[in-house]
């Protein structure tokens, strides 16, 4: 069992991870955070200068380990780095833990990405990932090589990220460039970066987590109407419907349920992207 106070380690302190620091520091664990650039941890959290995907420079692990946090990112799309950064590098911190003689739990960022359903079919936890893309295929090939390490393990499978400083689709909506397919709807599926650290954050300690979570909002909303409501929220030119385009090699279109997430006892601070984006405008929802 995790204790309540607890020594943690937090590999990829990028824009999920940097959050998850703070959050766990702030309620009094002992937290490291590993990146290649060790300056660019916030204050007040011990640093590690470290390479996930360069397995000698994990000798020197913090000992006591409690639980470990992989939210590590690719540097880009490519098949190359989605490997380095989630096959390889998951692959070489889980066994610089065992060489060490270590055996936290290992709470891996993984992504809805791994389902490909494209009908708007509703998806959870007991559905068969079938991914049909590089991104979903490696995913799912680290979540099995986390399987396969022995360590107790949790893998949170994240929709998409927005937040603070990511602001795409707001800048998209404000200059009047947004755009939806109208038939068939385009569900999408995200989280708020502040949920995201407080699911992980959630997960990593629970007495007796499950294997797999969807890590996704209350509403799996349609790309229209999301736009919509930004529009409105902006008092910005209404988006535009557009015909559909061919589905492209690897895309999706699914509803995720996260029934077993709020099940474990998880409270969303953004239920939905309403919240989520009025907080972000300073506005009420």
């Amino acid at each position: 069992m995790v204790r309540s106070v607890s020594r943690i380690l937090v590999a990829g302190c990028g824009y999920v991870g940097t959050e998850l620091c703070l959050r766990l520091a702030r309620a009094g664990h002992t937290v490291f955070a590993l990146r290649r650039r060790a300056d660019r941890v916030p204050a007040g959290i011990r640093a590690l200068s470290a390479d996930l995907t360069q397995a000698q420079s994990l000798d020197g692990l913090p000992d006591a380990l409690d639980v470990a946090f992989y939210t590590a990112a690719a540097d880009d799309g490519s098949e190359a780095a989605y490997r380095a950064a989630y096959v390889d590098g998951l692959r070489n911190l889980s066994r610089a833990l065992q060489e060490q003689q270590q055996s936290p739990r290992i709470v891996f960022t993984s992504s809805t990405a791994v389902y490909a359903q494209s009908d708007g079919q509703w998806v959870d936890e007991a559905c068969e990932p079938a991914p049909t893309h590089h991104t979903g295929q490696l995913l799912l090939e680290a979540e099995s090589v986390l399987g396969a390490c022995g360590l107790s393990h949790v893998v949170l499978r994240l929709g998409g990220i927005y937040g603070p400083g990511r602001e795409s689709l707001l800048r998209s909506v404000r200059a009047g460039e947004a755009s939806y397919v109208e038939d068939p709807a385009q569900y999408t599926n995200r989280l708020h970066r502040d949920d995201c650290a407080g699911a992980l954050m959630h997960l990593g300690l629970l007495p007796a987590p499950e294997r797999v979570y969807l890590g996704v909002d209350n509403d799996p909303a349609a790309r229209r109407e999301v736009l919509q409501y930004l529009a409105q929220l902006c008092s910005a030119p209404p988006p535009q419907a557009v015909a559909a385009k061919p589905v492209r090699r690897g895309g999706s279109n699914k509803r995720c349920r996260n029934t077993r997430l709020l099940r474990s006892g998880y409270a969303l601070t953004y239920p939905s992207f309403r919240e989520g984006y009025a907080a972000m405008l300073g506005v009420e929802s």
